[in-house]
């Protein structure tokens, strides 16, 4: 079972902490937002856009003009900082700040404690554009908060629906004859296996590969496609019709002992010796029906293509695979096989530990718990919308 069917670690958010922690987010905005509709939302852009002006004067010249800098930098930056206080409209928010500071700047020298008046003047228009960056913020915290809310949801419906599933399948009868459904699948994976390990043993590759691309058309029977190279090279060269085995044995030789075997060793080494490890791990296992089985609609639907592949490379259509294949197919027909398949699910999936927390009634209760958490985290979501 995976992990969301376990009792929540310690280190789990709360729900209620995390509703709490979004309600406050959201006060903090309302609060933030206030603050600037109480000024004026574009009267405080215009004045963060004059502060911003006016502070990067200060960083361009405060270090050359305090003390005993150069004279003629030291007008220069009183020019500027006049013309920037002389170009305020009479009715400018914080002007007075502004024009303080343009009087306290116009001296014949500046020191670091003339700076320091300067930004206390500055203050309250400092404070006035805080106002912006501190909804910024909040929105921020608000959104980060939200996110959290919607994570923690996200986790708790995972975990619901994997509790769920564990509350299926404990109630699943888990002395139900599943056999009745494992023979016939056993029975077919042992011959379909044994049946293509010949085919692969004892036909040459040639054919064994022009299966394989065939079986590109049957989506529930899951072969990985042959390599264009070896096939184009099983196809036009003489080896083409040797067995895997054989074929996988020539890979292995120098190409002076290949001289020997094949017309043009260089041809055999470059598209068959990269390709060993495909060739090896060509197997029966995308032929076979997994145990516990699937559900009876998509056992029909992979019987149907598995016959149609697996009599593409058998003798007769009377096989010993196709034949058991056959049966498996009948098995929702002739058993009562959700029920059967439900009981396989369970025991394979069901531990020791899952089977105690299902007879104790853990399992009950933290459903009821997560479905609960989840619930409330779906009613503060709609409560505070994105932003």
């Amino acid at each position: 079972m995976s992990d969301t069917a376990r009792p929540r670690t310690s280190g789990a958010p709360d729900a209620e902490a995390l509703v709490a922690d979004l309600q406050a987010a959201r006060e903090s905005l309302r609060r933030a937002r206030d603050r600037v509709a109480a000024v004026g939302e574009s009267e405080l852009e215009t004045l963060s856009d004059r502060y911003d002006e006016l502070t990067a004067l200060f960083d361009r010249y405060e270090e050359r003009v305090t003390g005993d800098g150069d004279f003629g930098t030291f007008i220069e930056f009183q020019g500027k900082v006049a013309e920037f206080t002389e170009g305020l409209p009479e009715e400018s928010r914080r002007r007075d700040a502004f024009e303080g500071v343009d009087d306290l700047l116009q001296q014949r020298r500046l020191t670091e404690s003339d700076w320091r008046r300067v930004r206390e003047r500055l203050e309250p228009v400092r404070e006035d554009v805080d106002r912006l960056r501190e909804r910024r913020e909040a929105r921020e915290d608000y959104r980060e908060a939200r996110r959290a809310v919607e994570q923690r949801r996200d986790e708790l419906a995972e975990r619901v629906a994997d509790l769920e599933r564990l509350q299926r399948l404990g109630e699943a009868d888990l002395d139900a004859p599943v056999e009745r459904l494992r023979d016939r699948i056993e029975r077919y994976n042992d011959r379909v296996t044994g049946a293509f390990d010949e085919f692969t043993d004892e036909a040459g590759v040639r054919t064994v590969l022009a299966w394989l691309a065939k079986t590109e058309a049957y989506p529930l029977v899951d072969f990985r496609s042959p390599p264009e190279d070896l096939r184009e090279y099983v196809e036009t060269h003489e080896p083409g019709t040797e067995p895997i085995p054989e074929l996988l044995q020539y890979a292995e030789y120098s190409r002076s002992k290949l001289d020997h075997y094949v017309a043009d060793p260089d041809a055999l080494k470059r598209n068959v010796a990269t390709h060993r490890t495909f060739l090896r791990r060509l197997d029966a296992d995308p032929l076979t029906v997994a145990w516990p089985p699937p559900p009876a609609d998509l056992l029909a639907y992979r019987c149907r293509e598995l016959e149609s592949v697996v009599a593409r490379f058998v003798e007769d259509g009377e096989s010993d695979p196709l034949v058991a294949l056959r049966e498996v197919r009948a098995l929702p027909r002739e058993t009562d096989y959700g029920h059967l398949r439900e009981s396989a699910r369970a025991r394979a999936q069901l531990g020791a530990d899952e089977r105690e927390r299902l007879a104790s009634g853990a399992v009950r209760a933290a459903l009821e718990t997560a479905r609960a958490e989840r619930e409330r985290l779906d009613e503060a979501l709609d409560e505070h919308p994105r932003e």
